[in-house]
């Protein structure tokens, strides 16, 4: 009897232990998570980057079967991502054009274009500064950092302080270090 009593508790014990089991590892797995694919890399947008190589296709929708649009020509220039879907990202460059680019076109460096008219590149992130060279609009610089108004470039070897609102770029304020 003692026996046949111990067998009943042994089983209940473990069809129970074996309902929480399952019951837990059910319970235990992780919902499958979906990539959004309207925000593919999980980072701020808008942002700046680069032209990663000299020839970039601009598509008119997020997929190599859509027409080109425009051809980019300028290796390292500054585009503005402002939208994402899966591998493709929409950008705007500096006079406003938009378009598709695949990701593996674009680089995080971050550059700069002179804009307006013929900017001085300073010494020193001041108004009265020294001039290091003196560049002309739509020559591209690699940005290195900014401080206040003030953003420091290299411009094929020439390295300086421009005013944020002599070249595009950057965002007023953006801490860039």
């Amino acid at each position: 009897m003692l026996a046949r009593r111990f067998a009943s508790v042994a089983l209940a014990l473990m069809f129970g232990v074996g309902l929480i089991g399952s019951a837990g590892g059910v319970h235990a797995a992780e919902p499958r998570k979906e990539k959004d694919p309207t925000h593919a890399s999980g980072l701020p947008i808008p942002r700046f980057v680069t032209l990663r190589v000299g020839e970039v296709n601009l598509r008119s929708g997020p997929n190599g079967s859509y027409p080109i649009d425009w051809v980019f020509t300028r290796k390292d220039m500054p585009v503005e991502i402002i939208q994402e879907f899966d591998t493709w990202r929409r950008i705007r460059d500096w006079e406003g054009a938009e378009g598709w680019v695949h990701q593996s076109a674009l680089a995080g460096r971050r550059g700069a274009l002179v804009t307006g008219q013929v900017r001085s590149l300073r010494k020193h992130p001041q108004s009265d500064a020294s001039v290091i060279a003196r560049a002309e609009v739509g020559v591209i610089g690699s940005l290195k950092k900014c401080q206040g108004d003030w953003c420091e470039i290299d411009i094929k070897g020439y390295r300086g302080w421009l005013q944020r609102s002599e070249f595009w770029g950057t965002y007023p304020g953006e801490k860039i270090e």
